[in-house]
């Protein structure tokens, strides 16, 4: 089976609010990670090819969980709660910081983080802390610029590059980027075979 029916094949395995309700750290997981409203959920979607598989909301702040979608008996995907929804109560911003931090901190399955970003707005501040987060767990990072379908072509690859250069130069681990439209499916395939190399290796 191919990696892509792989992913068409996902179904949800469970959800975690707390370090110990989290599954068996086992296998390989890739974590997908956003600012609220950046279009996280339906990037996991459209990549697994699904409509429902991870629930989409336009109000932001709606993923307040770590939601599971099991790909194969050895391989998961980890949708973390979005970030940056000042909105959220203080006890449960507290309460996700907690939880992503044992995550990232103990899990041996995680082999790297997707952080999808608003192509009109990346970079910000909490993306920047995202970023920094993986960095200092060593977790690798791949940057999908959602939304590109918003912008007209030249103008997307416009800002591809300005973001590129406001990543880190020299990092102790891999950071890439690319365009990406959870609604158009432009940058699926390179999307795909990234999340492979992670799986597989």
């Amino acid at each position: 089976m191919t990696f892509k029916r792989q992913l068409s094949n996902a179904v949800f395995f469970t959800s975690a609010s707390t370090p110990n309700s989290l599954p068996a750290d086992e296998g390989v997981e890739i974590a997908f990670a956003g600012r609220s409203n950046a279009g996280k959920s339906s990037a996991i979607n459209r990549l697994c090819q699904q409509k429902r598989l991870a629930r989409t909301s336009k109000t932001p702040g709606r993923t307040q969980l770590i939601n599971f979608f099991s790909i194969s008996q050895t391989s998961k995907l980890a949708d973390l709660p979005g970030y940056g929804y000042a909105k959220a109560s203080h006890s449960k911003q507290k309460q996700w910081l907690e939880l992503l931090e044992y995550y990232f901190t103990h899990r041996q399955a995680l082999k790297g983080t997707v952080i999808v970003m608003d192509i009109r707005h990346p970079l910000q501040d909490s993306d920047q802390k995202m970023i920094d987060w993986c960095v200092h767990y060593h977790c690798p990072v791949h940057i999908l610029l959602n939304k590109s379908d918003k912008l007209s072509r030249n103008q997307a690859h416009k800002q591809l590059l300005s973001t590129q250069k406001r990543l880190p130069q020299e990092s102790s681990i891999p950071i890439s980027i690319q365009l990406f439209s959870a609604l158009s499916g432009d940058g699926m395939d390179d999307a795909i075979s990234l999340l492979k190399q992670w799986f597989d290796n």
